[in-house]
């Protein structure tokens, strides 16, 4: 039999269920309705057949009589297309009384456990379209990643910002503390890295007058996947001439909590255990203040070493003052920052893209923003002179050298393009991922990519 190849003029299954609710019981609408979706449940009694109806915005009860559609053959999972009067139940139950009935697509293989859905996370993860078949939940959660990124456009968008493109393949990678995936193009015959970051392609726009720029990507960095990281990952990051890093703090607060009252309509939620508000102001605090409340603060390599090994904290693969000063802050600080909070004012040495302090040219401004022991955003009063960024580059190569692999590679091109003046700027990549984490109260990335890398199976 040749199934039709469209289903025009179909309601959303949530209107019509609104629409039948508002009836008394046994009353029927007078208008007619189409839906169209998958059947997820079937009952028979007598003459009579109840289908359950699925589709994007939800279920509804289909009151079915065979003998007057001249038979239904109807499996569960089977895509139908069904027309016919919304209606309340003699119990209550909104549903729509069918007067016709066609086939879509048929299912050639059985269905999971309707009532139970999928529950193996694996499973989950690996066959991601039976997860949103069966759970409703999941098709929720994705929905509302769906409106963060719409709100978090729509912010940006509002205030001004230009959203651009830059690009994905890059002769040179840069931007981050990450290693890089690598690649060849036959036509060029070079090898060609995929974007680990878009900070150094967005600021030459803001050298070439653009002013305020954003881009939503993908990214990838060729590192380890835990309930945080994934090697691909989305982030949104924008540059505004003439801001520092306060006014892109306040941005920032702004930004998550547009997206929290658009996506899940507050700012209260739940992440990992813990109830956390995003509405401003989020408590901030300075780096070194942080690390010296915990006793492990030290400009000495030798000395910070002691102080973690004396701590507890295995330093053995830790080859340089920037590894150590990181991991005192991933394993005293960061794990105990609960409700957002804004922890700024780094060492020059971790932040080669930042501008320093106006009291201590040790210190740059630079902020990250953490919520239940986790960093979702990072930005900086970004640095603008070409000389200075120059000597940062060999700066990160001296830790390259020293053992660090994802140390800065250096860009001369980004230099160049320094060197034709840029505006000061403040500039913050906040990762849409873990945006969705919180918002969803999800305790691991996978849960929030849809499909997420996975490890392949024999």
């Amino acid at each position: 039999m040749s199934l039709p190849k469209r289903f025009p003029n179909r309601d959303e299954v949530a209107t019509v269920r609104a629409e039948a609710d508002s009836l008394e019981p046994d009353a029927e609408s007078g208008t007619t309705r189409r839906l169209a979706g998958r059947v997820m449940a079937r009952r028979d009694m007598g003459k009579l057949m109840f289908l359950d109806l699925v589709d994007r915005s939800g279920r509804i009860q289909l009151l079915v009589r065979p003998d007057e559609l001249g038979g239904v053959d109807v499996d569960l999972g089977d895509i139908v297309g069904v027309e016919g009067v919304p209606t309340k139940s003699r119990r209550g139950e909104p549903s729509l009384a069918v007067r016709s009935l066609e086939p879509l697509a048929k299912i050639r293989v059985p269905l999971p456990d309707t009532y139970h859905g999928v529950t193996d996370v694996e499973q989950r993860y690996r066959r991601r379209y039976l997860d949103l078949m069966m759970n409703e939940d999941s098709r929720r959660l994705f929905a509302t990643r769906t409106r963060i990124v719409q709100e978090v456009r729509a912010y940006l968008d509002g205030a001004g910002f230009l959203e651009v493109e830059t690009p994905i393949l890059q002769p040179r990678y840069g931007g981050g503390f990450a290693e890089p995936f690598v690649t060849h193009s036959n036509e060029l015959d070079q090898d060609l890295y995929l974007r680990i970051a878009d900070e150094l392609y967005l600021k030459r726009l803001i050298v070439g007058g653009l002013e305020k720029v954003y881009e939503l990507s993908k990214d990838f960095r060729n590192e380890s996947i835990s309930y945080k990281h994934s090697p691909e990952f989305t982030q949104v990051e924008w540059y505004e001439a003439y801001a520092d890093y306060r006014d892109t703090m306040e941005r920032t607060e702004a930004l998550v909590e547009c997206a929290a009252l658009g996506s899940i309509g507050t700012t209260k939620t739940q992440f990992r255990g813990h109830d956390v508000e995003f509405a401003r102001p989020w408590r901030r605090i300075k780096f070194v203040d942080a690390l010296d409340e915990k006793g492990v603060w030290s400009r000495e390599a030798d000395e910070l070493r002691t102080k973690l090994n004396e701590a507890g904290v295995d330093t053995k693969r830790d080859t340089t003052w920037v590894q150590l000063a990181d991991h005192a802050y991933s394993h005293f600080v960061e794990p105990e920052l609960i409700e957002p909070t804004i922890v700024y004012d780094w060492p020059l040495e971790m932040s080669p893209f930042a501008r320093t302090t106006d009291d201590d040219v040790t210190i740059v401004e630079r902020f990250e923003c953490v919520v239940g022991g986790m960093e979702f955003a990072n930005a900086f009063s970004e640095l603008n002179d070409s000389a200075e960024q120059e000597q940062r580059f060999a700066m990160q190569q001296d830790e390259r050298a020293a053992g660090d692999a994802e140390a800065e590679p250096g860009d001369p091109d980004f230099v160049e393009a320094l060197s034709y003046g840029m505006p000061p700027t403040g500039g913050c990549g906040v990762g849409i991922d873990r945006l969705a984490m919180m918002l969803t109260g999800s305790d691991a990335i996978r849960d929030v990519i849809l499909f997420p890398a996975l490890r392949a199976r024999d």
